[in-house]
């Protein structure tokens, strides 16, 4: 069977960690930050674990 091609987009987005976690950005904070609050701002900003049935599915698509 032929190797897999990474796929770039996920490459883009995702980074593997050191002890081999998936981090991902969070999503809605570039714009319409008015009305958002400073603590949901804050949180927006720190960087999120992927977990779940998803993990395997974008292990994948990096070649992981």
């Amino acid at each position: 069977m032929p190797k897999l091609k990474t796929h770039k987009g996920t490459a883009k987005r995702i980074k593997i960690s050191g002890s081999g976690k998936l981090i991902r950005s969070r999503a809605f904070g570039n714009h319409i930050l008015a009305k958002k609050s400073k603590a949901r701002k804050r949180n927006m900003k720190t960087a999120a674990a992927i977990n779940g049935k998803i993990k395997k599915n974008v292990k994948t698509a990096l070649g992981v």
